[in-house]
């Protein structure tokens, strides 16, 4: 009986070494990318197909990635998930979901128990209450390739992918102010985030820029759900000058705010505009139908696993920040008659 085809064999006929081969299968950087052409295309042509468990005890490869998210039952963590599954499948890999219920002291035990054996890299959102690197500095130390996408820790050495929320922020305020509005309020997430701060300072430089005086009684940070959007609307109503838009931190705070601006009998865009932030589902389910800044979850997810495999194949790449831009959707919630 003929003995099955291997690895061998294709360094044979190319005329280079074993290793060369394995390293091209597992499509590392220290591979000549004709040399890798030459041998995909012959075993390719042979019908050869390498050993996966094989390839990974040789290499020290696990082929699975981690993926800590704060929340799953939320509709922009759904689609960051789903690219970086498309994004893993494509190249081979595995992905091993982590949930922390947006709780530091679960991300911390999470991250102490983890066997760096286990896998071979680390994508992580971190929780609101995530005031410390420590956790993430001890794993990257223990040789874990990490990158942090969307909720980004501060004064941390390591890849990043995030929307541009600074640009994001200012745009859907600099549209309330087109559409007439003048005395806008924020409604933001957990001050500490970073993404919050620069939501914030996007909000700020628009109000500036525009020549609006900033009201401090108008910025509210909270969580961000809808009952906590509620809440804080509320709080804004109350004031002896309540505002005249709103901006929300995220589309479920701004549902709230839809709701409870119903509730006082006013007229969601005419009395007060409302624009949210991710462009959810639920954006076209609420009326009116809520204008948004649509935020690229699917992108980030495949920009991040295919920035994590790049440090997980080449240890030595250079630490990279990845900023996306969002898009303004325009719907009935911010549409004030003129005149």
């Amino acid at each position: 009986m003929k003995n099955p085809l291997g690895i061998k064999d294709i360094a044979r006929m190319l005329q280079i070494s074993v290793s060369t081969v394995s390293r091209a299968f597992r499509d590392t950087h220290d591979v000549n990318p004709e040399t890798r052409e030459k041998v995909l295309a012959l075993a390719k042509k042979l019908n050869f197909k390498p050993n996966k468990n094989a390839s990974a005890l040789a290499s020290g490869s696990t082929k699975n990635i981690g993926v800590i998210i704060p929340f799953i039952t939320n509709y922009y963590f759904s689609m960051v998930i789903s690219g970086i599954q498309e994004e893993a499948y494509e190249r081979d890999y595995n992905v091993i979901l982590y949930v922390t219920n947006d709780n530091v002291a679960r991300e911390k035990t999470l991250l102490e128990n983890l066997s760096t054996s286990s896998l071979d890299g680390l994508l992580i959102s971190i929780s609101s209450d995530s005031s410390t690197n420590a956790h993430f500095e001890q794993l990257m130390a223990r040789g874990m390739p990490i990158v942090f996408f969307d909720r980004v820790p501060r004064d941390i050495r390591a890849s990043k992918v995030v929307q541009d929320d600074f640009a994001g922020a200012m745009q859907a305020t600099e549209y309330l102010i087109q559409q007439g509005y003048r005395r806008i309020a924020h409604i933001a997430g957990p001050e500490n985030l970073q993404f919050t701060q620069q939501r914030l300072n996007g909000y700020l430089q628009a109000l500036e820029q525009h020549d609006i005086s900033v009201d401090k009684q108008l910025i509210v940070f909270s969580g961000f759900s809808q009952g906590q959007g509620a809440t804080d609307t509320q709080q804004l109503l109350a004031l002896p000058d309540p505002p005249d838009a709103i901006f929300a931190a995220n589309d479920r705070k701004a549902v709230g705010a839809i709701l409870t601006i119903k509730q006082h009998g006013l007229r969601v865009g005419r009395d007060i505009g409302v624009i949210g932030f991710t462009n959810d589902p639920i954006a076209v389910v609420v009326e009116p139908n809520l204008s948004t800044i649509e935020e690229p979850a699917m992108e980030i997810g495949r920009k991040s696993c295919a920035l994590l495999i790049r440090h997980i194949k080449n240890r030595d790449f250079e630490v990279q920040d990845i900023i996306l831009p969002g898009k303004l959707i325009q719907r009935d919630s911010t549409n004030r008659p003129r005149g």
